[in-house]
């Protein structure tokens, strides 16, 4: 659900953004300006409802905003590709690439930037079962 209402919240500030300041910021303006947005406010929400963690929240900041990097910048690549040789309408191609791109984001956030380290207990080997 949090995935699914950050998703819309992202997609709905780029639609508001190029449907009102387009003609000014360009699509890029409005992705940059929708990322900025979106990615903090999906930082607090995915911390505190889907990975239910806590420690240094400026590390993990960090973190998950590097992971929302590599989105932007498949982002950043995809769009002018799509609008601009493609022709496709920029609330169209957006859809399309943040279909791609929160896929990208989970599993970037899962293993990297809410990943929770392993207690010195906890291994991956079977437990060795004593002398029968």
């Amino acid at each position: 659900m949090v995935g699914g209402t950050n998703t819309v919240v992202g997609f709905v500030l780029y639609s508001v953004l190029w449907l009102t300041l387009g003609h000014v910021i360009t699509y890029f303006g409005a992705l940059y300006g929708s990322y900025a947005l979106a990615s903090v406010l999906a930082f607090f929400l995915y911390r505190r409802f889907v990975f239910h963690v806590s420690g240094n929240a400026w590390a993990m900041f960090l973190r998950f905003q590097s992971v929302y990097i590599v989105s932007l910048a498949i982002n950043t690549l995809a769009l002018p590709l799509l609008i601009e040789v493609l022709h496709w309408n920029p609330l169209v191609a957006q859809f399309a690439i943040t279909l791609v791109t929160t896929m990208v984001s989970y599993i970037g956030h899962k293993f990297f930037s809410f990943r929770r380290k392993k207690l010195p207990f906890e291994n991956d080997e079977e437990p060795v079962s004593g002398p029968e």
